[in-house]
C-alpha cells in the first residue's frame, strides 16, 4: 500500500511541476497555455464508445468539460505515478535516480501520440497540425518536466 500512496504523491507531484512549466511557458510571447477542455470532451465521449474523432471540436460540448478535462489530466499523471512506482518498487524510492523517471515520462509521451491526439482529431504524433514537430518537441519538453516533478518529489519523500 505504501508503494501505491507513494506513485499517488509522486504523480500528482508530477502534474504540477508539468502546470508550472505550462503556465511559464505559456505566458512567453506568441505562446498559449494549455486547454484542457477538448480533454474532458474526449474523456466524455469515451462513455459512448466513440475513442477517435474527426475533430473534437465538432462533438457536442459537455457543460464541464474543461473542470472534467483538468481532473483526467490529473488522473492520468496520478496513474503514471502509481505504475511507475510498482515497477521502481521500494529500491528505487530508497534511493530515487532521475534517468529511470526520465525514460518513463518519455514513455508516457506515447499515450498523447497515438492515442488522445488521434482521439482528438489532430492524427498520430499531431501530424495533422501544420506545427506538428513543435507540437512533438513541446509534448517531449513537458513530460521531462513531469519526470522532474516525479524526481523531485521522491526525493522530497525519502
Amino acid at each position: 500500500m505504501s508503494l501505491i500512496i507513494d506513485g499517488i504523491l509522486i504523480g500528482a507531484g508530477a502534474t504540477i511541476v508539468m502546470d508550472i512549466w505550462d503556465c511559464i511557458f505559456g505566458s512567453l510571447p506568441g505562446q498559449s497555455r494549455s486547454n484542457w477542455a477538448p480533454v474532458g470532451r474526449w474523456f466524455w465521449r469515451l462513455k459512448d464508445g466513440q475513442v477517435f474523432h474527426q475533430d473534437i471540436n465538432d462533438a457536442a460540448p459537455y457543460e464541464h468539460e474543461l473542470a472534467f478535462g483538468w481532473f483526467c489530466h490529473y488522473a492520468v499523471g496520478i496513474i503514471y505515478g502509481v505504475i511507475f512506482a510498482l515497477y521502481g518498487g521500494t529500491e528505487w524510492f530508497a534511493n530515487p535516480t532521475f534517468f529511470p523517471v526520465w525514460i518513463w515520462g518519455i514513455i508516457t509521451v506515447g499515450a498523447g501520440w497515438f492515442l488522445l491526439q488521434p482521439g482528438l482529431g489532430i492524427g498520430v504524433a499531431a501530424s495533422k497540425l501544420p506545427n506538428a514537430w513543435t507540437v512533438r518537441i513541446l509534448n517531449i519538453v513537458a513530460h521531462t518536466f513531469f519526470a522532474l516533478g516525479m524526481f523531485g518529489t521522491a526525493l522530497l519523500l525519502k
